[in-house]
């Protein structure tokens, strides 16, 4: 019997974390259209301290792009949470805590999403309509939650590292093998750390949109690229 309970939870494991999946709401978005010039270049964890730094370089080349805020930083930074948006910058939702997902109760996982979303419509003046998992996981219940909230959630394709990697490394990997349509994933903070150094993403942030844009591609916020026709 135990036995058999272990291959349960195995295959409920990989079930929740197997990168492909049938159910955009479940699995995520990870793409926009192919066909696409545009990609999307997107911050999770934020705000922090090291925000206003980033958007003063989005601003320098005039890119607007999508942040997945957590709901206890924009509690903890509330004025930067709304520069952020006072910017043109759209803002998605990504949890209160930071938290794992997998092996929460559905209860848990909507009180997560929920408080985010009432911290940044009550800060910035908007409602999320976008969500990422920290760490991209999925769990079940997850799917449940979003479609309540109406949220829609996003993935990415091109995983930059920046939280390890040094500048030369994250332009690498945020523009190795790109393509139409692509969502590069970055951060503006790491978790709930205050005052976090981001400075090697600023940096390799004010590198990428010229190589981006050299190649004919133009940065877009999420919901520009996700959008229809």
């Amino acid at each position: 019997m135990r036995r058999y309970l272990g291959e349960a939870v195995c295959a409920a494991a990989r079930l929740a974390f197997h990168p492909a999946g049938r159910n955009p709401v479940w699995s995520g978005i990870k793409q926009g259209p192919q066909e696409s010039r545009s990609v999307a270049l997107t911050f999770d964890d934020g705000p922090s301290e090291s925000t206003p730094r980033l958007l003063d370089v989005l601003e320098k080349h005039g890119v607007r792009a999508t942040f997945f805020q957590c709901g206890s930083n924009v509690r903890r930074l509330p004025q930067i949470a709304r520069e952020v948006a006072r910017r043109g910058h759209e803002i998605g939702n990504h949890t209160f805590t930071h938290a794992q997902l997998y092996w929460q109760r559905v209860e848990a996982i909507h009180l997560e999403i929920a408080s985010t979303q009432e911290a940044i419509a009550e800060t910035c003046g908007a409602v999320p309509a976008l969500f990422r998992a920290p760490f991209g996981s999925r769990w079940f219940g997850v799917s449940s939650v979003l479609r309540e909230t109406g949220l829609r959630m996003v993935k990415w394709s091109h995983d930059s590292g920046d939280w390890h990697f040094d500048e030369k490394a994250i332009v690498d990997h945020a523009t190795a093998s790109l393509h139409g349509g692509a969502i590069l994933l970055f951060h503006d903070a790491r978790a709930l750390a205050s005052n976090p150094d981001v400075t090697q993403t600023i940096r390799a942030i004010d590198i990428i949109i010229p190589l981006l844009r050299d190649q004919d591609y133009a940065p877009t916020p999420l919901s520009v690229l996700l959008a229809p026709g």
